[in-house]
């Protein structure tokens, strides 16, 4: 029997265990930000926004990427494997068919779309565009993701609650620190999703920001951050998670299967209000 607002129980093709007890926001927005540790960002007097946001939401102070370079992490967040992706190359369009956040989510009625600052269009697969990479938008490499979920950052809706269930939005090479600093991200992330996070407070939505990597420096221990009105405000949590823990927590909040890895991955807990 499901707990009300705590997520479900696992049924068939799920195993015989229990998923743990993690909230069912009515929308989940992914950020995902890159290169950069734990220690570069979190108390830094550059991430002035992100570190209040940690202050009034959650910080996860173990979180780790899986490998190097950007790509293969992009890939194991969102499908719970690299899909033999090793490099930072484009990928053909659509090559796998792999089970992944996107497929799940909608298979049991929920929506899903990303939001891609630069893409040059709705459903464009090209490469690379000015400061846009597919590089950082692994949905372009499943057939079973449909393109026309993929939209520009100007698509983001106004009215929140037109936001679908479940949605990534990924910054463009400056946006997210790859090629700027620490602060011009910290800025871009408040200048354009802060409307989102307060709205999140008080709506029963989640906000999760996160990066793809470390500096190659820190053992891959990288920033991870939530807030919105299902998280504890002041929470932390010092157990050791990764970007399989991440996508095993969104697959339960909404009942899913497991993709990959995230199958033996463990939900984020300690962290959500009572």
């Amino acid at each position: 029997m499901a707990v009300a607002g705590l997520g479900v129980w696992a049924g068939n093709g799920f195993g015989a265990e229990a998923a743990a007890a993690v909230p069912t926001p009515d929308h989940v927005v992914v950020v995902v930000f890159e290169n950069h540790a734990f220690s570069q960002v979190m108390g830094s007097s550059s991430a002035p926004y992100l570190n209040s946001l940690a202050d009034d939401g959650a910080s996860l102070t173990a979180s780790f990427a899986e490998t190097h370079p950007s790509q293969p992490n992009y890939y194991a967040m969102f499908s719970g494997d690299t899909q033999g992706v090793t490099d930072d190359s484009c990928v053909t369009p659509g090559f796998s068919s792999a089970p992944n956040l996107a497929s799940e989510v909608t298979a049991v009625g929920k929506s899903w779309a990303s939001y891609n600052e630069s893409l040059p269009s709705d459903g464009s697969t090209t490469c690379k565009s000015g400061k846009y990479a597919q590089k950082h938008n692994p949905w372009f490499g499943f057939g079973n993701v449909p393109t026309d979920t993929a939209h520009t950052f100007d698509a983001f809706p106004t009215d929140f609650s037109q936001l679908p269930t479940v949605s990534f939005v990924v910054p463009n090479l400056c946006s997210d620190m790859h090629d700027c600093s620490v602060s011009t991200g910290d800025t871009w992330l408040k200048d354009h999703l802060k409307d989102y996070a307060d709205w999140a407070k008080t709506h029963n939505s989640l906000l999760l920001v996160t990066f793809d990597e470390d500096n190659r420096l820190s053992g891959n221990r990288i920033p991870t951050v939530l807030y919105g009105q299902p998280v504890q405000p002041g929470s932390t949590s010092a157990t050791t998670y990764n970007h399989y823990d991440v996508l095993r927590t969104l697959e339960d909040m909404y009942g899913t299967e497991h993709a990959g890895n995230a199958a033996n991955g463990k939900d984020i807990s300690g962290i959500w209000a009572s």
